[in-house]
Parts: C-alpha cells; sequence; structure tokens
C-alpha cells in the first residue's frame, strides 16, 4: 500500500495568537517545526472574517515553506482575490459561515456547482490546484467532477462524531472509490485524532489526510514535533496492516 501523505492545518496556532492580537505564538514558525516533524504540507484558512489566520501570516508561509501550503477557503471575493495574488501551489474550497465555531460540513458543490466550476477555471488558469471540500455523498462527488477539479478532500466529522463508526466509515469509503474511479486525488479530513485517524488512513484509495486541531491539542502538552510525528506513525501503522 502507497504511503499516506499528512498536512498539518497551523489556523488554531493563530487563533490562541489574536487572543492577545500580538505576535506569538506564530503560526509560521510552528508550521516550520511542523515540516522538520514530517508534515507534508501546511494548511491554512483564510476565512472571510480573518478571525485566525492573517494575509500576512498566507505569504509568509508561501515564502518559507519546503513544503507546500494548501490554502483553505470560501469564495467571498477578497479572499479569492487574495490567493490568487499570492500563488499558493493548492486551495482548498470550503463551506464558511461567520457564525460557526469551524468548518461544519463539506461544500455543497452540486448545489453552486456554477459559482464553484467558475472558481476552479479561474485558479486553473493561474496553475494553482483546486481541492473541493465534501461530503462523503455520491452526488457531490459526481458534482466535483463535472467542475473540472481533480481533487476532492472528503469531510470525515461524520465519522468522527459517531458512536457507531462502521456506517459512517462505509459512506467515507464509497465515496473515495468514486473520486478515485474517476481519476480524481482523495484526501480527507476534520475531527481525526490519533485515536480514531486508523481506519480512514487504512483507506487506499485515500493518499492525504489534513488534520489540524488534534494535533494543534496535542502540541500544548508535548510539543509540535512530537505531536506530528504521533501522527504520522499512526497513519503509517494504519498503511501497515493486512
Amino acid at each position: 500500500m502507497t504511503p499516506i501523505r499528512l498536512g498539518v492545518n497551523v489556523d488554531h496556532v493563530a487563533t490562541v495568537r489574536q487572543a492577545r492580537r500580538g505576535e506569538q505564538p506564530d503560526p509560521v514558525e510552528l508550521a516550520l517545526v511542523a515540516e522538520g516533524a514530517g508534515a507534508d504540507a501546511i494548511v491554512a484558512h483564510l476565512r472571510e472574517d480573518r478571525r485566525h489566520i492573517q494575509d500576512h501570516d498566507v505569504a509568509r508561509l508561501r515564502k518559507r515553506l519546503k513544503t507546500y501550503l494548501n490554502l483553505e477557503m470560501g469564495l467571498a471575493p477578497d479572499v479569492v482575490a487574495e490567493a490568487l495574488r499570492v500563488g499558493s501551489r493548492q486551495v482548498t474550497l470550503v463551506p464558511e459561515r461567520r457564525q460557526e465555531l469551524t468548518t461544519e460540513g463539506g461544500l455543497d458543490v452540486a448545489g453552486q456547482f456554477e459559482k464553484v466550476r467558475r472558481a476552479v477555471r479561474r485558479f486553473h488558469d493561474r496553475g494553482i490546484a483546486v481541492s473541493l471540500f465534501i461530503d462523503p455523498d455520491l452526488k457531490q462527488v459526481a458534482a466535483s467532477v463535472r467542475t473540472g477539479a481533480r481533487i476532492v478532500e472528503i469531510h470525515t466529522g461524520a465519522y468522527a462524531n459517531a458512536r457507531r463508526k462502521g456506517p459512517e466509515l462505509r459512506h467515507l469509503v464509497a465515496a473515495a472509490r468514486a473520486a478515485r474511479r474517476e481519476g480524481m486525488a482523495v484526501a480527507a479530513g476534520h475531527g481525526l485524532t490519533v485515536s480514531n485517524v486508523r481506519a480512514v488512513a487504512a483507506v487506499p484509495e485515500i493518499e492525504e489526510l489534513n488534520i489540524g486541531h488534534s494535533i494543534i491539542s496535542r502540541a500544548l502538552a508535548i510539543g509540535m514535533a512530537r505531536a506530528v510525528r504521533e501522527m504520522k506513525e499512526a497513519m503509517r501503522d494504519a498503511r501497515k496492516q493486512p
């Protein structure tokens, strides 16, 4: 089974910093630590309300990372303009509501197809890869394919929150297989922890997991480097299972 990549989301490093509107902790410095510990990419969500990651963080990440920046974003015009200006290697389009604590579900690609398709085209015209963050729903997979995007990230929140994980895992597997059959690269993320990641990491069609909150939370106790290594080890172990 092929190795699985880990993207580390540093949003909540910035959340702590913004509590005092100061300079520390610095999400860029912690992103570099995560890279050194084995992260394959760094994820940051530039929200319309700028509640954590700021424009200057994006510019500095783009400049200093040795891997690459996966910039999560909604479709607000100023955020799209900033992403195009900075020229990140990849963007991930997500739904966004101002009152939410965090992203609460997948992007309704089927319901706003033309808007998403136009955004995908704009980014592709600038050589920027586009991933669509969707629920594990075959209708959303089919719509994502038709936009021209080449990557989907499957929202794992329902799986992470479920007491009985089997049914939710089956939805994830079905969506991952459907996307892969259409030639799309498949990532997954949201709510994943060392305790629940193994079943998702073992799905062969999933090439990358993007994880933030649990790694940053764990880093408060054991440090960023150890938290990243711990997650990577859990993911690697899952791929070794027969």
